[in-house]
């Protein structure tokens, strides 16, 4: 697909100090006024990377039935990068009265090799290019991890804490990932695609350094994502850390007990805490249980309609 080039954005959106977004300050733009949430499904929901897959286009039909208003994409649940395909996902979704919210995609910035994080930048813009084609306007963007656990059932026997690589520092690890973002962030501004980072282990397995790259890059097209089961222990302190910063959420549940773990989290606090810094855009589930996924998507989509009114 050929870079696109629109008017305006001749010079990257992120590097304009004259751009007065709340982003600078906070994520939204005030605490009063009455949030108005949009719940949303991710397709992850009914594939945990396990036979048989659920197509995108199942998904939405899903959402439709269920009344949910947007579908969250999981980048490698599609079926096809072609624009035909792009296009059928994003034709279909309109005729079904759903919005493509997010494109959920893995990136790794924590690269001992310039190499390697040039293939995950340029990966990154390529996913940026394809959440354009789509009309999606987030994508979930991940900081990357040492690569020293040696697979995720590995990673989630630690609790997600991963010894940094040898020879290198945890400085390294957040110098490489700062800079790749800053190098995708032009991209984002020219097709007007959000980058939202995740708590998703990795350097952001914490809340304070998921805010040590967030704080350290000044862009109205960078926020964080909130994933409201990636903090293993003590997760409201941990996510009213983040919540000023939030524009986009992940609400996981564990009907039928959690693929890798489970956590009994209380959506009504979490609502508060949302409500608090006058959030109102989507939260996204994404149903990691073991129950059948029809059944625990819609008492997930039930319980957060109920804790989100």
């Amino acid at each position: 697909m050929p870079t696109l080039k629109r008017r305006g954005f001749l010079k990257s959106a992120w590097a304009l100090p004259a751009l007065a977004s709340p982003l600078h300050l906070s994520a939204h733009p005030s605490a009063k006024h009455k949030p108005k949430i949009k719940l949303g499904v991710s397709s992850y929901s009914y594939w945990h990377f396990r036979p048989p897959k659920v197509s995108i286009q199942q998904v939405i039909d899903k959402a439709a039935h269920l009344g949910v208003q947007g579908v969250d994409v999981l980048h490698r649940q599609m079926d096809s990068e072609k624009p035909d395909y792009l296009q059928k996902l994003k034709r279909h979704a309109f005729l079904n009265g759903v919005d493509l919210i997010g494109l959920s995609i893995h990136q790794d910035f924590v690269e001992p090799t310039p190499e390697a994080r040039k293939r995950n930048v340029e990966h990154t813009k390529k996913c940026i290019e394809l959440a354009f084609q789509m009309g999606i306007p987030c994508i979930r963007l991940n900081s990357g991890r040492w690569g020293t656990a040696k697979n995720f059932d590995h990673l989630m026997e630690l609790r997600g804490k991963e010894p940094i690589l040898k020879g290198y520092t945890l400085d390294d690890g957040f110098r490489w990932c700062i800079d790749c973002i800053e190098q995708c962030l032009p991209k984002a501004a020219e097709c007007g695609v959000h980058l939202a980072l995740e708590n998703h282990w990795g350097l952001t397995r914490t809340p304070e350094g998921l805010l040590r790259i967030a704080n350290a890059i000044e862009s109205p097209w960078l926020g964080v994502l909130m994933d409201t089961g990636n903090f293993l222990e003590d997760p409201y302190e941990k996510l009213e850390q983040i919540a000023p910063k939030t524009t986009f959420v992940q609400a996981k549940t564990y009907y039928g007990g959690g693929e890798w773990y489970t956590l009994d989290l209380d959506y009504d606090r979490i609502a508060a805490i949302l409500r608090k810094v006058g959030y109102s855009g989507y939260v996204s589930l994404e149903f990691e249980g073991k129950a059948p996924a029809d059944e625990g998507v819609a008492k997930s989509i039930a319980m957060l309609r109920k804790a989100f009114a």
